[in-house]
This record gives structure tokens, sequence and C-alpha cells, in this order.
């Protein structure tokens, strides 16, 4: 059976976290939730990971706030979209907090729609790969 690999990390400081990460987390369920019907009868399964980043890893680098991986590679990859930054709230203090660019419009919380479309590149692209030696293999095929 294949599987997708999410990862998503967000920064959580006493059981809180800023209000972008709380809406893409009910994106990614909502998402999730899509896909495990469409990738189910595919014989698809999903596999997601929240990840903590504690305040010292935010402060080093909180662009890994809020950042989804999907089969090892960012959602930014996945979509030709890059990843900005912008001032968020009090759980975050000071520094800026990540966003995504894509199709030409910003967005601080991560919609339902841009992770399924990177989760269906993601699976496609897994499942076009050669399974005998990996993506770089055409004797097979």
């Amino acid at each position: 059976m294949e599987t997708l690999h999410i990862r998503w990390q967000r920064l959580l400081v006493d059981g809180a976290t800023c209000p972008r990460c709380a809406s893409t987390e009910e994106e990614l369920e909502r998402a999730c939730a899509l896909l495990e019907q469409i990738l189910a009868p595919l014989g698809i399964g999903i596999v997601l990971e929240k990840a903590i980043l504690s305040r010292e890893d935010f402060q080093k680098d909180p662009l890994q706030s809020n950042a989804i991986v999907l089969n090892g590679r960012p959602l930014e990859e996945w979509l030709g979209a890059s990843q900005g930054a912008s001032p968020c709230c009090d759980v975050c203090g000071p520094v800026g907090c990540r966003t995504v660019e894509t199709d030409g419009q910003v967005h601080e919380a991560i919609p339902a729609e841009l992770i399924v479309r990177a989760a269906l590149l993601a699976v496609s692209a897994s499942l076009s790969e050669c399974s005998h030696c990996g993506p770089s293999c055409c004797s097979l095929r």
C-alpha cells in the first residue's frame, strides 16, 4: 500500500499557537478528510504527523513554523510557490511568521485547496517513480 506522509509543524507555547497556525490546522484536517476519500479507493493511505516547534527553535528559524512537508518535500516545492513572512501575534512575538505565496496570492493560513493540490502532486510523483530504483530509472519502463 502506498502512503502519503504529511508533516506539519507549528509553534506551541503553553498549549497555545498563533491564529494563522490554528487556521492552518483546521484547513489541514479538512484537506486530510478529502484526501482520504480520494486516495482510499486507490489503496493509498495518509500518515499525518503534527510536530511541535519549541519557542527556542522558533526564534532560531521562525519560517519553520506552519510548515507542511509532503513525502519529504515542502508544500511550496510541490506548488512552485514561495515562502515569505509577515507579523502575526503575541504568541509569535515581533518576528514574522511564515506565509505562502502562489498564483499571485499571499496566504497566512494555508488553505485546504493548496494542501490537497500539493498532496495530489506528491502522490502522482510517488506513483510514477520506478519501484525498482527510483525516479531516475527508465530501464524498466
